[in-house]
């Protein structure tokens, strides 16, 4: 596998990252969902792997394809992302014994600088938008040899994402349909992928003023969109990826979008229903499923078998209670 962006995200690749991760993530849990509507419903708790997200697996893939191909520096691995990016970079890091370097603007949440340093990474605190972490992390790289990593866009992290899917279809090899939540679309890429390979149909869930996926859609090709969302902070990718793009074109994904209120509502209930604590970005899948004020929600057919993806729970709980 090529360890540059290509035009489309094969199922040689998620079988590749499959491989490569084995013994090194957790494997996903699912639980019932009762979904209004459905058949068999279920929940895919992945908000419990490795630093709270998905992402560890396509850090840990990305990682590990380039320490097989001695491409691996003895810089490491370099970042911008003071989100679930930049954790999974750095958890993968260490797991494989390099140093990783995250760049942060100064005004990063202290609790995010913490964890990353927990995690052993070297945090450079640049800026006051991610515009500037992002351009200093590329100076860094360019001149200290680091190896420049991506939150999403990237062939071998949307792979190591996919390999959720797999695990997925193993457990639930009769699944009609498998809903996610999109931001940049690493995530979607691997699992659209994937789930194309099993005759298991992608719905997208994106919220309703943070459209990067469906605006691409539209136009056929990525393009800037505005972002403003209560779920900014994981789905907050102001362009879908190349991989995402060709992905949902060669599925016939299903696009779907959501209003604020009904992430909000989701996450909640969640929480109020079954103690989950997730992020907005992951309650944006469910809302994609049970919300309807904004009339854009996916209805399962009677009898259809939906799995929902929890991808994250790196939040703050306390607006939960009550």
């Amino acid at each position: 596998m090529e360890l540059t962006s290509h035009a489309a995200l094969t199922r040689d690749d998620i079988d590749a990252a499959a491989v490569r991760i084995a013994g090194g993530v957790r494997p996903v849990v699912l639980a019932p969902a009762d979904l209004p509507g459905a058949g068999e419903s279920w929940l895919a708790l992945e908000f419990m792997q490795h630093t709270g997200t998905f992402k560890a697996r396509g850090a840990l893939n990305f990682l590990r394809a380039h320490r097989d191909l001695a491409t691996l520096p003895e810089a490491g691995v370099t970042i911008a992302s003071g989100g679930n990016a930049g954790l999974a970079c750095a958890w993968a890091a260490r797991a494989q014994g390099v140093t990783a370097t995250v760049f942060l603007p100064a005004n990063a949440p202290a609790v995010k600088v913490a964890r990353l340093r927990d995690y052993g990474a070297r945090v450079r605190l640049v800026g006051d938008q991610y515009a500037d972490a992002l351009a200093a992390c590329h100076e860094f790289a360019a001149e200290s040899g680091a190896l420049m990593s991506h939150a999403y866009d990237n062939p071998l992290i949307a792979a190591g994402a996919g390999t959720l899917m797999t695990e997925i279809h193993q457990r639930l090899p009769d699944l009609d349909t498998v809903v996610v939540a999109v931001g940049g679309g690493g995530l979607f890429a691997g699992i659209a992928t994937a789930a194309h390979r099993y005759g298991v149909r992608t719905v997208a869930v994106e919220p309703l003023h943070c459209r990067a996926l469906d605006a691409a859609l539209a136009a056929g090709r990525p393009v800037d969109v505005t972002v403003d969302s209560v779920a900014a902070d994981s789905l907050g990718a102001r362009r879908a990826s190349g991989l995402a793009v060709a992905a949902a074109l060669r599925t016939g994904a299903r696009s779907v979008l959501v209003s604020d209120d009904e992430i909000v509502a989701a996450r909640r209930m969640l929480w109020a229903e079954r103690r989950l604590a997730v992020e907005h970005g992951a309650a944006t899948a469910l809302a994609g499923v049970i919300g309807g004020e904004s009339g854009h929600g996916y209805r399962p057919d009677t009898g259809e078998r939906v799995c929902v993806v929890l991808c994250g729970a790196n939040t703050d709980p306390s607006d939960l209670a009550g």
